[in-house]
């Protein structure tokens, strides 16, 4: 059985950092790219940022300078660390193994 599950979301002021995670279990997670992905109140989904199997990377350009994936294929994890965060980062994040498998996601509220 296939899961992913996401975690270290929370309540961070404006400037703050967090450091998501997911661990991935049922599926050979170093062959996969894996995606981290948010979803603001009433917006449509988005891809946040990208990891390959071979480790390159992509962002979108509004987190570009402020958001770093990262994975640990040992640990069969991959994180976001989310720096300067501003509140329209509010959203629940969600990882992916692309392209079907998808973690239930972990809320990050941006508020002072």
């Amino acid at each position: 059985q296939v899961q992913l599950v996401e975690s270290g979301g929370g309540l961070v002021q404006p400037g703050g950092s967090l450091r998501l995670s997911c661990a991935a279990s049922g599926i050979t997670f170093r062959i996969y790219a894996m995606n981290w992905h948010r979803q603001a109140p009433g917006k449509e989904r988005e891809l946040v940022a990208t990891i390959t199997r071979d480790f390159s990377t992509n962002y979108a350009d509004s987190v570009k300078g402020r958001f770093t994936i990262s994975r640990d294929n040992g640990k069969n994890t991959v994180y976001l660390q989310m720096n300067s965060l501003k509140p329209e980062d509010t959203a629940v994040y969600y990882c992916n193994a692309n392209p079907k498998y998808w973690g239930k996601g972990t809320l990050v509220t941006v508020s002072s």
